[in-house]
């Protein structure tokens, strides 16, 4: 607020007209004992917006704010304006909404307006007021006690769900699965099983006297019973064999149901992939027939395919799964890899495929991407019109944003039994949880504005952890490896620090210098925010020169595009270079796919996306940026220049991190010819630049980036876990994002790590794709960082944020200070 000070008597304001006070909660003012039991809590100058009634306020004018209901479910917190003689004129400011709506509702305060003197035009649509804030000691100091209350059931709640959370044995169908499970994915298949079969209340709804239902973490009382939770999070830590249980569980629903989804299930066929023979083709219809199928009329053929699967005992018992690009021909290795040849019968909903609903319920299992179903969002997909038996998210923490075109599609499919994958459910804040709470149907929690009420921001401020937690234990699921339940072999941690040579050392000081003022004067003038996309590429360089600098467009800091968005859109050159500098870095996501952005672009209104994608999305009737919804078109983007090929990138100068890399990679070759490993880098120039001094060493080596198709990453894949004698690939030069989830790099038992990252979640997943369930050797990790600079501060900023959780995964302004030592 503007001005506070010491309590001020409310009835003493020398510069306050006489006027009614409002009354709050049933309180009167001047029925109070003590005039000090009335405080002023300071004032707030505001705009008056949306003006309708020409010369309706007056300068030293009292009006009165009103909370406004009627559409709270679409914005919970307006306030609108009314004048002296009951006018409605306006509403308050959002900024300010937000802050004193939630104060006014809990009862705390209660708010006096004026118009102050001023010289706007007459028929302007907005008007200057002055918001003076009143508080209740009484009313604070009862808010605080029902606080403590509220956080001792809580904490009950959470202890109920601990000690309920231990689960049986469920072993897998061995006619089907030719893989035994481990005990911990034993217990895990049989928490799914119960899961699935659950007809109660979700958690934490109980029922009270007069039949009404109340959820006890979030005090929502509704009449009618709420439906079963027949799904969760399946949270393992990464390499802890998560794919292998959810085919075990398919295949318990094959033995179950005696015969699976289809006609085809016993067939002897296993994968359909766009026509063509993968194992073996589904041999119960011709994949082309199916494809080719022709409707007049999509609604008409939605409601039969509905109508015809209404019966639980006939419905689809087929489960979809939805995985990243990445992850997509995991699935079917390891499918190849765990399951009975003939046993489950599996279509690959990819690339060419069929357009009839009634062909996918044929089958046990379907494959896609998020991506595929983003595509098919408008343009009524048969996948959108089947009612799964389960549908299962792999990587679900790619839905984190649940505005993403991603997350839109998710939501949209129709299932009755629903599993989230992923061994990273909060990446950033919690607010991540929400939209996996949404594809749960876990009420009352897919309620956004309650979400963050009650959940986002008590978690964020640092109180009522508790709370999460609570809600967390019901519906997930989570092991680590340091749980000690695999038996895995040891993981063993080094640090590998490296000298700067004297060239980079003078371009990395010097560049550092530039970099504290640019961000120090961001920082003095509170724009760090409105500059975040230029704080970013500073930081984003100095790191690059850490690692190589070959990796750095030839300019300085100093000529940066450090401007603002207002600055940046009028300025496309400005734009160009962001373009350039930003480039080829993986910290940034693509807001619609939501990966490391693909020939990366930047638009007007300065934000990121790959080229294919923002270019699709342009396509629509009204095309406009999917974050800022300001319209857009193709002259608005703006590019970096053309990427140099693999056969033009080649070093201009030393690289002490080459030197180093390539001295333990040899190291290790003398201990053990055969033995493998894997180098992850950030930067796809990097894995380039490797390329050519490891051949020159006499390493076979090989390339797994974001850039490659699904098909060439799988070979590659396959390739690198072929035992090493006879001029076998033994270093994988590997994309640490594109190749840290759903990726089975066991045959390695050596990793490098050439560049340190904040989120050390991101190094962990890494790490576990060569720690993992198969494993049979000791893990050396070796993580290279320069002497001296950031890196070592990154190292050190990893640390933190590991002890204080997820929560606070996401770079913020005290970071960037830690960063560049200010």
């Amino acid at each position: 607020m503007a001005h506070q000070g010491h309590p001020v008597n409310a009835y003493n304001l020398p510069e306050f007209p006489t006027g009614s006070y409002g009354v709050v909660a049933g309180v009167d003012p001047t029925k109070l004992n003590h005039p000090w039991d009335v405080f002023m809590l300071g004032f707030i100058p505001a705009d008056i917006l949306g003006v309708k009634v020409r010369g309706a306020l007056a300068g030293r004018e009292m009006v009165t704010l009103v909370r406004d209901y009627r559409n709270y479910w679409s914005n919970p917190y307006v306030i609108k304006v009314f004048n002296g003689v009951n006018v409605e004129v306006g509403y308050l400011d959002e900024r300010v909404c937000v802050v004193l709506s939630p104060l006014m509702d809990a009862g705390l305060v209660w708010v006096e307006a004026i118009i102050p003197n001023y010289s706007t035009k007459a028929d302007a649509k907005w008007r200057p007021v002055q918001i003076y804030v009143f508080a209740i000691r009484e009313k604070i100091a009862e808010m605080a006690r029902q606080d403590e209350h509220d956080q001792r059931r809580l904490n009950g709640i959470a202890r109920v769900v601990s000690d309920g959370a231990v689960v049986e044995v469920v072993e897998t169908p061995r006619e089907v699965v030719k893989t035994e499970l481990f005990l911990h994915q034993k217990k895990a298949l049989a928490w799914m099983v119960k899961t699935e079969s659950w007809a109660g209340m979700p958690p934490f709804w109980v029922e009270q006297c007069d039949g009404s239902f109340v959820n006890q973490v979030m005090n929502v009382k509704v009449a009618h019973r709420p439906r079963a939770l027949r799904g969760g999070i399946l949270g393992d830590d990464s390499g802890m064999g998560k794919t292998l249980t959810l085919l075990s569980l398919v295949a318990l629903d094959k033995c179950s149901y005696g015969g699976g989804s289809g006609s085809g299930s016993g067939s002897g066929s296993d994968v359909v992939e766009d026509g063509n023979e993968e194992f073996a083709i589904y041999q119960g219809k011709d994949p082309k027939r199916a494809r080719g199928s022709k409707v007049v009329d999509k609604m008409r053929k939605s409601q039969r395919v509905i109508g015809e699967l209404s019966n639980d005992l006939v419905a689809s018992r087929t489960t979809l799964v939805v995985s990243s690009t990445s992850v997509f021909s995991t699935w079917k290795e390891q499918l190849k890899k765990h399951t009975k040849p003939g046993k489950l019968s599996v279509y690959l909903y990819y690339k060419q495929r069929t357009k009839d609903p009634m062909e996918l319920i044929k089958y046990d299992l379907v494959l896609t991407t998020y991506s595929l179903l983003a595509s098919e969002l408008e343009s009524g997909s048969p996948v959108f019109q089947v009612p799964w038996w389960r549908v299962i998210l792999d990587e679900a923490h790619l839905i984190k944003h649940s505005t993403s075109t991603q997350a839109s599609a998710v939501l949209r499919l129709n299932a009755r039994r629903r599993w989230l994958v992923t061994g990273t459910p909060i990446q950033n804040t919690t607010i991540d949880l929400y939209s996996l709470m949404s594809f749960l149907r876990y009420n009352p929690f897919t309620d956004k504005h309650s979400w963050k009420k009650t959940l986002l921001k008590p978690v964020d401020t640092g109180s009522e952890v508790t709370r999460l937690q609570a809600v967390m234990e019901a519906i997930c699921l989570r092991r680590t490896k340091e749980q000690g339940i695999l038996g895995l072999p040891r993981k063993i941690m080094k640090i590998c620090p490296v000298d700067l040579s004297a060239e980079e050392r003078e371009l990395y000081d010097q560049m550092e210098v530039e970099a504290k003022t640019a961000v120090q004067d961001y920082i003095s003038s509170g724009t760090v925010r409105s500059h975040y996309i230029a704080v970013l590429g500073i930081v984003l360089r100095l790191r690059q020169t850490c690692t190589h600098m070959d990796l750095c467009p030839k300019v300085h800091i100093a000529t940066l595009p450090c401007s603002n968005k207002e600055e940046l859109s009028n300025n496309p050159e400005l734009l160009k270079k962001m373009a350039a500098i930003l480039d080829g870095s993986e910290e940034l996501e693509c807001p619609i796919c939501l990966s490391a952005p693909n020939n990366i672009v930047i638009t007007r209104c300065a934000h990121i996306y790959c080229q294919s994608c923002i270019l699709r999305t342009l396509k629509r009737d009204r095309p406009r940026c999917p974050l800022c919804r300001h319209d857009l078109s193709e002259s608005d983007i703006f590019s970096a220049p053309t990427e140099q090929s693999n056969a033009e990138i080649a070093s201009s100068g030393e690289s002490s991190r080459i030197t180093a890399l390539l001295k333990l990679l040899s190291e290790a070759r003398d201990q053990d010819p055969t033995a493998k490993s894997v180098v992850f880098s950030q930067f796809r120039k990097m894995l380039i630049l490797l390329e050519e001094p490891l051949k020159t060493a006499g390493f076979n080596v090989l390339r797994l980036d974001g850039s490659m198709i699904a098909t060439k990453r799988a070979q590659v894949i396959k390739d690198f876990g072929v035992p090493a004698p006879n001029g076998r690939p033994t270093v994988l030069l590997a994309s640490l994002r594109a190749s840290s989830t759903g990726v089975d790099l066991a045959a390695a038992n050596r990793v490098y790590l050439l560049e340190p990252w904040w989120n050390p979640e991101v190094d962990d997943q890494a790490i576990n794709r060569v720690h993992l369930t198969g494993q049979t050797k000791d893990v050396t990790v070796v993580r290279i960082v320069a002497r001296n600079s950031i890196e070592e501060r990154i190292l050190a900023l990893q640390d933190q944020k590991r002890m204080a959780g997820p929560a606070v995964y996401k770079l913020n302004i005290n970071d960037i200070r830690t960063l560049l030592s200010l």
